[in-house]
């Protein structure tokens, strides 16, 4: 009877559902492992609802990566503190990776399917990667208005950050194999902090 209902009203299945499945399903046996079917069973649901929504299991994960790690980012900006805008950009930024690097999803991702990033590192910008250099984009104009960030193209700047910030991320595993993540969280605030300073007049 429940399936049916679901098959007769695909519309009235909230798409948070589906990506609930789905990240169960990830968590469980990686992303390469994961079928439609195996999400739609866990969502009780048809496959061809499930379909309808997400042709692929590529185009599933892109919208459960921008649902998880979007909302993380959100939180975590939200509590960025500092006396100024560049405090609270390399605050937001640190917080941004020490959170992501600790996330089961992420973690699931980089340990048993890291190269389906790698398009969002050699060919385009994800959703995920536009949310935190909105962030950035936002702090670097605050801080250039409270004088607490040197002067610059603030497009540029922000970009510049978002690959410094995001290598923090993707190589975190490796990175820590032989120093403490606190320690190279700590030389990222700085390299943030320092590369913000205005300089001496």
């Amino acid at each position: 009877m429940t399936l049916k209902r679901h098959m007769a009203s695909p519309s009235r299945v909230d798409d948070d559902v589906l990506l609930d499945a789905a990240r169960d399903c990830v968590l469980a046996q990686g992303v390469r492992r994961t079928t439609l079917t195996d999400v739609a069973r866990g969502a009780g649901v048809s496959r061809m609802t499930l379909y309808r929504r997400f042709p692929d299991v590529r185009s599933l994960l892109a919208a459960l990566m921008t649902r998880e790690f979007g909302a993380l980012l959100a939180r975590t900006n939200r509590t960025a503190d500092g006396a100024h805008a560049r405090a609270r950009l390399v605050a937001g930024a640190v917080a941004g990776v020490r959170a992501i690097v600790a996330d089961p999803l992420m973690r699931t991702i980089l340990d048993r399917d890291g190269e389906l990033v790698l398009p969002y590192v050699v060919r385009r910008l994800g959703s995920t990667q536009h949310i935190a250099e909105q962030f950035l984009l936002s702090q670097l104009l605050a801080g250039h208005e409270d004088g607490s960030v040197r002067v610059g193209d603030t497009n540029t700047q922000a970009r510049a950050l978002l690959l410094v910030v995001q290598s923090f991320v993707l190589s975190h595993g490796p990175a820590t194999t032989d120093i403490a993540p606190a320690a190279l969280l700590g030389e990222l605030t700085h390299l943030l902090d320092a590369s913000l300073r205005p300089e001496p007049t």
